[in-house]
């Protein structure tokens, strides 16, 4: 593929919710461009998108795919992003690069929740869209419903340039209101509108040319005199309408069957902002930390922004980049200001789904890939090492479900940390952990079917077998009541014997407090040496309680009284004596279990507030407040991690997705005495199974 300048450079995410038809739109594309001579189909694995085992195995994209196409002597770089919430970090990573979105709807269920949720990414980046509603060619196909839908939830300001030309088995093209013309069958042929639709054409007409005319004064004040406006100003006035986001133009189409897709492609190239008109990203000088304004020249300096990184079977790790400023050349040596390191660029690839083009270069505004980089990963930058720039990097969710990971076998243990290593290194909503009050290797990611992916993904590529269970909850124990406790180990076996003899005070501190260890021994009755032995042996018995082999927190244990033997006396023999002092003074202390409690904070639609009040309180969650930002109920709560384990799925079942989260750990908190037998009695059976 030919190096284009940037103003003939279009980089186009597309977003929606899952089964809006993506990925089927993206493959309609590419053959109406003539980059692939036959259509794939989704349901058959067969499109160039998702080429990925798990996609093809569920029938849904699980990774941004990048799609170079030539249209009209433009080249436009598809960025086909997952749908569905649990792969939200793939729709995070193609929004930090795009210029502009399409938007696409299901004209069957019209705006979703992941329609929303990817709008307000758009927003949060100022990208200029599109919206396209799909599958008009369905039954039950509503473009009218679906059009309200955006302009009540997404944009009232929202205009449709073209209009369907009828629907479901009778979708034949679509009519576009600037030229009043129709354009039908699959390559968008002009002819003459539908007497039927004249009507509807001309006021929506009148509508579109509204919103183009505002954008001008020399304009509005043509308009406003009755002057007709020429072809050429309106679509000029409105590539300035959509590029400022002043309106949210709509399209309608059927990808499955290949209509209204050319005229997509001529609105992106038309309508769209190329990355010189997206203008000036800021960095910052890694040595100096200074912010510099860089201007998308391929003469400025060089800055590559790493925004994707995949584990390839076959040519190792492979970065996409987008060339934010300069020109990224093959066989070249570069600096990773983000790291601080040099890095080797071999040779550089346009990738077009699985299969890579090489090429010479990849100037500013262009988007390609490197392989074998050693130190590079998604969010860093690539420059020099005389004006190390770094620009901003991504911001990722954090993870809301989380799965405990045991190997299947010794070999499988043996390999099992360096492939979750470079699983996250891939996928950075994925996060590995070691929890050290359990001893579990805990993956967690944003869902239930991210982390089963994830784990096919660790099999197949990197040949790790494991389970998933639920982690175990970090419940500890600890004592209400002070006490004393004495014990006396005493042992003849011929020759030297064994004799320890220890007194402790046990008393409760305050959560959170830990463990303290004191002694006020007097008239050396328990000798200065042997006090260490008197603290190993406690400490050790801290790691297991006695209600239910949890640890023991929160309480300070004083030696404070003794007797030794001068010949049998031994480190060991005050050790055994203090370790069962401790757990005989813990069960006469009246020992208690403490679970966590997380701190919660819930966001839903107003709606469902009397179902997510009723779900916190069966879940034993204490509300302590609730404020309300636009439409959206904000709840604040705690409640025991036990119970919130898998919140993440109930709160997507009971909000239809709609509702978010966000957890983490406040405090310990003793477990009412109802729910503490069922908590020994599976500690109990668990130790019986090992």
């Amino acid at each position: 593929m030919k190096t284009y300048p940037l103003a003939q450079l279009r980089n186009v995410a597309l977003f929606g919710h899952g089964g809006a038809g993506k990925t089927t739109l993206a493959e309609a594309a590419l053959f109406d461009a003539g980059a692939i001579s036959r259509l794939g189909r989704v349901d058959d694995g067969t499109t160039v998108s998702d080429y990925d085992p798990e996609e093809v195995k569920r029938h849904i994209s699980v990774q941004t795919s990048l799609l170079p196409f030539e249209w009209r002597g433009t080249k436009i770089n598809l960025l086909d992003t997952p749908g569905y919430f649990d792969f939200v970090g793939e729709a995070r990573e193609a929004v930090r690069v795009a210029d502009a979105a399409v938007i696409i709807i299901d004209a069957l269920g019209g705006v979703e929740v992941g329609t929303e949720l990817t709008w307000s990414y758009a927003d949060e980046f100022g990208l200029p869209r599109l919206v396209y509603i799909n599958k008009m060619d369905r039954e039950n196909a509503d473009f009218e419903r679906s059009f309200q839908q955006v302009r009540d939830r997404l944009d009232p300001r929202a205009v449709p340039l073209y209009l369907p030309i009828g629907a479901h088995e009778r979708f034949a093209g679509v009519v576009d209101l600037v030229a009043m013309q129709a354009r039908l069958g699959s390559k968008g042929e002009v002819g003459a509108v539908p007497d039927e639709l004249v009507p509807t054409a001309e006021r929506w007409r009148e509508k579109l040319i509204e919103a183009a005319a505002e954008t001008d004064d020399e304009l509005i004040a043509k308009y406003l005199e009755g002057e007709e406006l020429s072809e050429a100003e309106i679509r000029a006035a409105l590539r300035r309408a959509a590029g400022e986001r002043r309106c949210t133009l709509v399209l309608a189409g059927g990808s499955a069957g290949n209509r209204g897709v050319t005229t997509l492609l001529d609105a992106i190239v038309d309508l769209l902002p190329s990355p010189a008109e997206r203008g000036t990203v800021t960095a910052t000088n890694a040595q100096t930390g200074e912010e510099v304004t860089l201007e998308p020249r391929a003469d400025g300096p060089l800055a590559a922004f790493a925004f994707k990184t995949t584990a390839d079977p076959y040519v190792g790790r492979l970065n996409y980049l987008r060339v934010c400023s300069g020109t990224l050349q093959s066989d070249s040596h570069v600096w990773n200001a983000s790291k601080g390191r040099e890095e080797r660029i071999g040779q550089l690839f346009v990738v077009r789904g699985k299969t890579q083009e090489p090429v010479a270069s990849l100037p500013a505004g262009d988007i390609g890939a490197v392989a074998k980089l050693q130190e590079t990963t998604t969010g860093d930058t690539l420059a020099t090492r005389e004006l190390p720039l770094r620009l901003p990097g991504i911001t990722f969710p954090q993870p809301v479900f989380s799965v405990a990971v045991d190997p299947k076998t010794k070999a499988d243990l043996d390999k099992m940390s360096t492939g979750l290593a470079r699983l996250v290194e891939e996928d950075p909503t994925l996060q590995v952990r070691r929890d050290p009050d359990t001893s579990e290797t805990i993956l967690a990611g944003m869902g239930e079917s991210h982390l089963d992916v994830a784990v096919e993904r660790l099999k197949r590529k990197f040949g790790v077998d494991v389970i998933t269970r639920t982690p175990r909850i970090p419940y500890k124990e600890t004592v209400l009541s002070a006490t004393k406790a004495e014990y006396k180990h005493k042992k003849q076996t011929g020759g030297h014997g064994q004799y320890g003899h220890v007194l402790l005070e046990l008393e409760p501190l305050p959560r959170g407090s830990g463990f303290e260890f004191g002694e006020r021994v007097v008239g050396g009755v328990v000798p200065r040496g042997y006090i260490p032995a008197v603290e190993k042996g406690v400490r050790e018995a801290l790691v297991e309680g006695v209600l239910a082999g949890y640890p023991v927190v929160d309480l300070k244990v004083v030696l404070y009284d003794g007797s030794y033997h001068p010949v049998d006396s031994s480190e060991m023999a005050f050790k055994i004596a203090s370790n069962q002092a401790f757990k005989k003074g813990v069960l006469q202390a009246n020992p208690v279990l403490l679970e966590p409690i997380m701190n919660l904070t819930v966001a839903v639609p107003e709606e469902f507030m009397g179902d997510i009040m009723g779900d916190l309180t069966s879940k034993r969650a204490r509300v302590l407040g609730m404020d309300s930002h636009g439409g959206f109920s904000v709840v604040r709560a705690q409640g025991p991690l036990s119970e919130l384990q898998r919140y993440a799925t109930d709160l997507r079942s009971m909000t239809g997705g709609r509702g978010t989260y966000t957890m983490d750990f406040n405090h310990y908190e003793e477990v009412p005495s109802h729910v503490v037998q069922t908590i020994i009695a599976e500690a109990k059976k668990r130790r019986e199974e090992t």
